[in-house]
């Protein structure tokens, strides 16, 4: 009955819906009630009651067929408005449909995207054979979760690939993209230009000779920023700012910054030769922020030795420009007292004091720690000397060898562990000869006194570095550490004891590995710090005896540079096995040996280290800069003497991209720096 009055789906519907199922249950409970109390009451007053309800049921059920066949019709002519309007919507909205089938051919496309065709029937075709840009597209974008802006016709699009249903969808945003690119080329980046050597050069110069270097640098600056659309300002007479568009930037890195190279080489001619370093920041909106980074971008450069261009996002990664000379000897007298006096201030703020070098140390490293615990001891204060006796070069080992037999130096030496066990809050941290926290002996023992930190380096500064050391002596002019902490001694408590002999003999030695014995980075200071050493007791003897190199190294040595290999017979190159480990002392000095070779500028070994890391020492006479190459493949260290380890590739694919890289080859700029001698 309830079918022939509403229709089937309309009772389904109806009979489905929960508050009707309790609604006709009430009605249906109360009727019976009020006719069994009115049979109870009188027969005919039940018959009346039942007549009535009998009535109103019949009323309802017409009220309810009447509702049912306009909600009927209500819902049909909505399902016919919303389909004419999908309809609609699928042949008129501004988005480009097409429907593939399992094999890519069009089955269907939308009026919108036909225009993109030119009109051309494409359905039935496969789509690469219709656009074969299009449908690289769609194979590379199939997985994506995300709509991706993409490049089509010279247009840009917001592109989405629905693999399931075979979908691909277009939105032409070519004018939105044009206004966030105009954005992003019409931000402001602020750079800091600083003469690095002004100061030494104008020394004994004349006012007017003064005047005319300086009006020279500034007038070449400016003539260079008015030709890049730049604002140069002013603030120093060393110091410029430098205001500009990320436009503008991205051209100055492309003519890579020749700047530099100009004004110090008219200045040389006039024998005043003037280097200049800049931090260039860039990427926000911030002005005091942006700010900020281009000062630290400027003492990421003068930390690496001046005469080149740091540019870098805040927290981004930096690149680097020039960077082709040798940095020039500019610390003094009065700095190295400065930091010899704030290093003793530090050290009476400590209950005790550790002294770390770099993994795998060399002699410099040691040499180092064992000057900073004279220094410290100098003082009556308490040092620990870090050091992991694993994978100690034989040079190192003999000189632990020799401290067997100073018990006082000895009771100080700690291991790692020990040390993160003894380190308290007020404990003082010094890293010697190096200043990456990944590199170092004791990485744990680092972040755990990360905020009690003093760095003594020479290498140049690199991307990783500690935020906020306490004290940070980086002097990539110097030949080694041990020559920065011998000058410290001039500056402690006389009525101490000063060096012994071994310590002086590690720290000549330190100064005589790091300059080749004397014959490179060698300078004044260098030769008044081994004439300190040897005055305090550095034996000659000693040092042959500690450099003395066993015959396995030997012999893997000279292996290594009988498979030498020219490239534009300019540069050296070996190569070792990929199934043998060499030891890196071997593959540094192999590198040192070839450049004595007769019409070679650069020598590069490339070893094995362990067996998923392959190491390249690269070495230069200081006219072609090795540290750029090196940074190039994710290492780093000085113009003359870099180094780079690779993981996860064999010999030979690091030796093609070494030769790639050398042919002239743009590689991903890599930026980790290490320590290697």
């Amino acid at each position: 009955m309830f079918e022939r009055w509403f229709g089937r789906e309309s009772v389904r519907r109806l009979l489905g819906s929960r508050v009707f199922q309790l609604t006709l249950a009430y009605v249906m409970l109360m009727s019976l009630v009020t006719v069994i109390v009115g049979f109870a009451f009188n027969w005919r007053v039940g018959l009346i009651i039942l007549a009535f309800i009998l009535l109103c049921l019949l009323v309802a059920l017409a009220l309810l067929q009447r509702l049912a066949s306009s909600t009927e019709a209500y819902v049909n002519d909505l399902a016919y408005q919303v389909r004419q309007g999908q309809e609609e919507a699928l042949f008129e909205m501004p988005i480009g449909m097409i429907l593939l089938d399992e094999n890519g051919v069009v089955r269907w496309i939308n009026p919108y995207m036909a225009r993109y065709f030119d009109q051309r029937l494409v359905v039935g075709q496969d789509l690469t054979a219709v656009d074969e840009r299009l449908a690289s597209l769609v194979n590379k974008h199939r997985r994506d979760e995300h709509s991706v802006v993409v490049t089509w016709q010279a247009r840009q699009f917001e592109f989405l690939v629905q693999d399931r249903l075979h979908a691909v969808y277009l939105m032409d945003v070519t004018e939105y993209e044009q206004i966030n690119d105009r954005y992003r080329q019409e931000r402001l980046f602020l750079g800091n230009v600083y003469l690095d050597n002004y100061v030494e050069l104008v020394q004994g110069m004349s006012d007017s000779e003064v005047s005319n270097l300086r009006n020279y640098v500034t007038s070449e600056l400016t003539a260079w920023a008015k030709y890049h659309h730049l604002l140069v300002k002013v603030i120093d007479d060393d110091n410029y700012l430098l205001i500009g568009h990320e436009g503008d930037l991205n051209r100055l890195e492309e003519d890579k910054f020749r700047v530099l190279d100009k004004i110090r080489q008219n200045t040389s001619r006039q024998n005043s030769p003037v280097t200049l370093s800049i931090g260039i920041a860039y990427g926000q909106s911030d002005l005091v922020k942006l700010a900020d980074t281009a000062q630290k971008n400027l003492d990421l450069a003068l930390g690496r030795g001046g005469d080149q261009v740091v540019v870098r996002a805040e927290n981004g990664q930096a690149r680097f420009y020039g960077g082709k000379t040798n940095p020039m000897e500019k610390r003094t007298r009065v700095r190295a007292r400065m930091i010899a006096q704030a290093l003793r201030e530090l050290m009476n703020q400590a209950d005790q004091i550790f002294v770390v070098g770099h993994a795998k140390p060399d002699m410099d490293s040691l040499g180092a720690c064992l000057g900073i615990r004279r220094i410290a001891e100098m003082n009556q204060h308490q040092c620990w000397v870090v050091f992991d006796n694993q994978q100690v070069h034989s040079d190192v080992a003999r000189l632990m060898g020799e401290i067997n037999e100073y018990q006082s130096i000895k009771d100080h030496v700690i291991s790692p562990a020990e040390a993160l066990e003894k380190a308290s809050a007020k404990s003082l941290l010094v890293m010697v000869d190096h200043s990456k926290v990944s590199i170092s002996m004791a990485p744990e023992l680092c972040a755990k006194l990360s905020n009690r930190m003093v760095i003594i380096d020479h290498h140049r500064r690199g991307e990783e570095f500690p935020e906020n050391p306490l004290l940070v002596y980086n002097e990539p002019y110097a030949s080694s550490t041990c020559e920065l902490i011998t000058e410290m001694f001039e500056y402690q408590p006389r009525e101490s004891q000063g060096l012994n002999r071994l310590e002086a003999t590690a720290m000549l030695t330190g100064i005589r590995v790091d300059t080749k014995s004397f014959s490179q980075n060698a300078g004044t200071r260098t030769y008044d710090a081994a004439s300190y050493l040897r005055s305090a007791g550095a034996d000659g003897m000693l040092i042959q005896r500690l450099m003395k190199e066993n015959p396995a190294s030997f012999l893997a040595r000279n292996h290594l540079i009988a498979a030498v290999t020219f490239i534009n017979d300019k540069m050296a190159l070996c190569v070792g096995e990929d199934d043998r480990v060499y030891d890196p002392v071997t593959a540094a000095q192999a590198a040192d040996m070839l450049l004595q070779m007769d019409g070679i500028d650069a020598s590069f070994v490339i070893t094995r280290r362990s067996n998923d890391v392959v190491g390249i020492s690269a070495r230069s006479l200081g006219d072609f800069n090795v540290q750029v190459i090196m940074e190039q493949m994710g290492g780093g260290g000085h113009l003359a003497n870099a180094a780079t380890q690779v993981t996860g590739k064999t010999v030979t694919e690091v030796k093609d991209q070494l030769e790639q890289l050398l042919n002239g080859e743009q590689l991903p700029n890599g930026k980790e720096e290490t320590e290697e001698d």
